[in-house]
């Protein structure tokens, strides 16, 4: 029913809570699992909610419960004290901590336009980001540029967490392509065959183009904000 993979992970997981009651972080859970990446553990993390053995208990990005396990997992063995010297009373187990949130590092594709479209900038730079921002399936981040967003939250240098599509619905905010080279933050719609991305600022007008002209390359998944 598991993977490889996931079976290591579930063990490794139940190993870790048992011995000091806090979730391993994703940085440990990558390199326990030998794995290229952040953004793979994120997939196993994922599979196994989906499939009952864990769950993410509420308002705490990196906390970790297992609620079972397959029949050939077992839990770590308890380490006996030996009886040779007697005057050792068993040491209470430490107090169980609240888990620390758990932060992703998602690739930061330079900037993106909310206002004219500009070039979504390749980068290799990445950006650590509070898992709990984020659901399921892959992410990047584009810097926001410009004010045609500001009635729908949307400042300009906040960081625009973006799920990787390339279908979206109208009304939803999304990274639009623009004739394959420039990139823009901006609501979708369709109407008579062309498609027009809506800013959210009165002081600035619908673009509308050809739908073979816009490609979607992502949708909003959720914002940061950096106050210095």
């Amino acid at each position: 029913m598991l993977t490889r993979k996931q079976h290591e992970l579930l063990r490794f997981i139940q190993v870790r809570l048992e011995d000091t009651g806090i979730s391993p972080s994703f940085e440990e859970m990558k390199e326990a699992l030998d794995l290229k990446s952040k953004s793979g553990v994120h997939r196993l993390i994922s599979a196994l909610e989906e499939r009952g053995f864990i769950r993410r208990l509420p308002n705490r990005a990196r906390a970790l419960e297992v609620l079972k396990q397959p029949e050939n997992i077992t839990t770590k063995p308890a380490v006996r004290k030996s009886p040779a010297n007697s005057n050792d009373a068993p040491r209470p187990r430490a107090p169980l901590t609240a888990p620390a949130n758990d932060v992703i590092e998602i690739p930061l594709h330079g900037r993106i336009a909310a206002g004219v479209p500009i070039e979504a900038l390749e980068g290799q730079s990445t950006l650590p980001v509070p898992a709990a921002l984020l659901g399921t399936g892959e992410h990047y981040a584009l810097e926001v540029s410009g004010d045609s967003m500001i009635e729908a939250g949307i400042l300009d240098g906040d960081f625009a967490l973006v799920k990787k599509t390339n279908t979206a619905r109208d009304g939803e905010i999304v990274v639009a392509l623009v004739r394959g080279e420039e990139a823009t933050l901006k609501y979708l719609r369709r109407e008579n065959g062309m498609v027009r991305l809506d800013p959210a600022n009165a002081a600035y007008e619908p673009q509308i183009y050809g739908s073979a002209e816009v490609e979607v390359q992502g949708k909003l998944a959720g914002l940061l904000r950096r106050y210095n």
